[in-house]
């Protein structure tokens, strides 16, 4: 009797994968919100040549102009183009995001993987710094960080990042503790395999789904982190135009009137926008992704 081959697990990658995009295409709100995030991708890389105007150039005359043709988001109180600076406020908010979860992952993946696979004191260990990074306030840490680091980009990427890990390290740690005990992972040991070759080559692998689900769902959370930091005056540096901070900009003229409500208006809706579409496309890839909520 011949051997059964075993399929390649390439090719079974790429078949879970494609029966992944296949459930996603079924989901309108997912293929909507995919949309508007790929929009919004987009209008990040390509910021200098969508904005109408120099997001920094000021003109005192047009000083808290109202929406019109020319500029129709209005101007700030420095006469700046608003919808030229939300245009250049997107690719600091999805940099933030993108680049402090892609930190917040490579921490959490190795805490995860080490703790779950090792288990004994290093699990304890690790256990005890995710129970302690869970247990303060993410907002009050990241100003704590903020104050040390001082304001700027690259210090809310390593602020936010080093926030965000503890989560990632959780679900990391719970899948590997499943898939330490599979057939495959034993038998790569009793061959001889090196740890760092099944953590590598065998447990990462099946974790990208858990990674690609943990990246798109904390997004929004580091957008929103940057938005209170820069509404804190703890975020990026002037000139600089961020979301957050032009809703913290636009505090002293909203007035009792509310004629100036387009400041604050547009700035907070392109917050709200992003959040949503973030949010709504995490749960349609996690509805996809995860093998329990197939079955």
């Amino acid at each position: 009797m011949k051997k059964r081959k075993e399929p390649s697990p390439v090719l079974t990658y790429r078949g879970y994968y494609r029966e992944s995009w296949d459930l996603l295409r079924r989901d309108p709100l997912a293929m909507i919100s995919l949309v508007i995030v790929l929009l919004l991708v987009i209008v990040a890389v390509f910021a200098p040549l969508i904005a109408p105007y120099d997001p920094d150039k000021q003109i005192l005359s047009q000083r808290l102009m109202k929406p019109c043709m020319e500029h129709w988001f209005g101007c700030d109180e420095h006469g700046r183009d608003i919808l030229s600076r939300c245009i250049y406020g997107c690719r600091i908010s999805l940099s933030v995001g993108l680049v402090s979860q892609i930190i917040a992952t490579v921490i959490g993946y190795f805490m995860g993987v080490c703790a779950g696979y090792f288990g004994g004191k290093v699990d304890a260990a690790i256990s005890f710094l995710v129970q302690v990074f869970s247990s303060l306030p993410d907002l009050l840490l990241a100003m704590a960080l903020m104050f040390a680091l001082g304001r700027g980009l690259v210090n809310l990427y390593i602020s936010l990042g080093v926030l965000a890990w503890s989560r990632t390290a959780r679900l990391i740690r719970g899948t590997v503790l499943q898939l330490k005990e599979k057939e495959y992972v034993k038998s790569c040991r009793v061959d001889g395999g090196s740890n760092l070759r099944i953590i590598l080559r065998h447990l990462l692998p099946n974790c990208i789904p858990t990674l690609i689900i943990t990246i798109t769902m904390g997004i929004p959370s580091a957008i929103l982190s940057e938005a209170s930091l820069s509404f804190l005056g703890l975020g990026v540096r002037a000139p600089m135009s961020s979301w957050g901070d032009m809703i913290s900009a636009s505090r002293a003229f909203m007035g009792s009137d509310g004629s100036k409500w387009f400041y604050s208006f547009f700035p907070g809706l392109c917050m709200i926008v992003a959040v949503i579409a973030f949010n709504t496309l995490g749960d349609g890839l996690r509805d996809a992704l995860d093998p329990k909520l197939r079955k």
